[in-house]
């Protein structure tokens, strides 16, 4: 593992594979009766959120609380940053109250990046999503889901997506989740479609490892997995289609388009849902549908992320995490 994770490109087949059969470990802390590990105890570390989010906080919150970490949660509401103050001098603080770890959300792509290299923190740093650009933890915790439900949980240990077809659906261009996710399920061997359209296509597409179809109802028959996408509204400066109601016709997902999806396909979405828009409720609602397993998977992921970065830890040949400190940080138990 790298000393940062910031794009899902930066990911090898092997650090997927990784941090994935960690995740299957971590995912059987929920199972006990104390969901507590002592791998981060006296390390702290700080949710840098410059955007609002709740699933991706609370997830990453979650996370470093199972994993005895300090949590130090920082919003730009009612902080200095709503008084003009830069993240170089943010950095600067956090840096003067020794933190391990920051996991940064920002709207301006790159913002991570910089902050990991920059010299500004001695620190991690965990990318929670930047701009229109990357969404690395959101990326893994989706190719965990697909792994368990298109592989199978205890198969699927050490194994990629070779061979998957995987569709993505909707707002493409201001997606950091569609990117991410194009270049993650790439490098595991996924063959990924994109489906949106014309107008919320990323200039430049043809570049990326991935097809791209403007019909949805072709692609459905021979999709393992259909993500759909939110409009991203916040992030439109014009008119990318007609109206809502052609938009959901046209790039809609709903119980007859479902029905001709293959019997073991998934139905994903990184939330939160726009129900009526991109997915009806039949659909949001369905077995089939994987939302509330996404978010349960996203802790897991996220404490698999946080315990390779920050624990020193390796998954020996039983898939059992075993951890060697580069600096003591206390006892380790199982």
């Amino acid at each position: 593992m790298q000393r940062h994770l910031i794009s899902a490109a930066d990911l090898t087949r092997d650090d997927a594979v990784l941090i994935l059969d960690t995740a299957e470990e971590m995912a059987r802390v929920a199972d006990r009766p104390i969901k507590k590990l002592p791998t981060l105890r006296g390390r702290t570390v700080v949710n840098l959120f410059f955007e609002d989010s709740t699933r991706t906080r609370i997830s990453f919150e979650a996370a470093e609380k199972r994993l005895s970490a300090d949590v130090i949660n920082f919003t730009a509401k009612g902080s200095s940053v709503s008084k003009g103050e830069s993240l170089k001098d943010t950095a600067q603080t956090l840096e003067a109250m020794g933190v391990d770890a920051v996991v940064i959300r920002h709207g301006a792509s790159g913002a991570p990046y910089r902050l990991a290299n920059s010299g500004w923190i001695d620190a991690a740093v965990i990318n929670a999503g930047d701009g229109t650009h990357q969404h690395p933890t959101q990326a893994l915790l989706d190719a965990f889901t697909m792994r368990r439900r298109l592989v199978g949980r205890d198969a699927g240990i050490g194994q990629d997506l070779s061979g998957k077809r995987i569709t993505i659906v909707g707002d493409v261009l201001h997606s950091r989740v569609a990117r991410s996710n194009v270049d993650l399920l790439h490098t595991l061997g996924a063959e990924v479609t994109l489906v949106a359209p014309p107008t919320l296509v990323p200039v430049g597409v043809e570049t990326w490892p991935c097809e791209v179809s403007y019909d949805l109802d072709s692609t459905l028959t021979k999709s393992d997995a259909v993500m759909m996408l939110r409009v991203q509204r916040e992030r439109m400066n014009a008119a990318f289609f007609p109206t809502e109601r052609e938009y959901s016709r046209r790039y809609g997902l709903d119980g007859d388009r479902m029905a001709r999806m293959p019997e073991h396909a998934i139905v994903m979405h990184p939330g939160p849902m726009v129900r009526g828009m991109e997915i009806t409720a039949e659909v949001a609602d369905s077995e089939r549908c994987t939302v509330v397993e996404q978010v349960a998977n996203g802790v897991s992921i996220r404490m698999a992320v946080l315990y390779l970065l920050l624990g020193g830890a390796v998954v020996d040949s039983k898939n059992v995490p075993a951890v060697t400190h580069t600096r003591p940080t206390g006892s380790e138990e199982k």
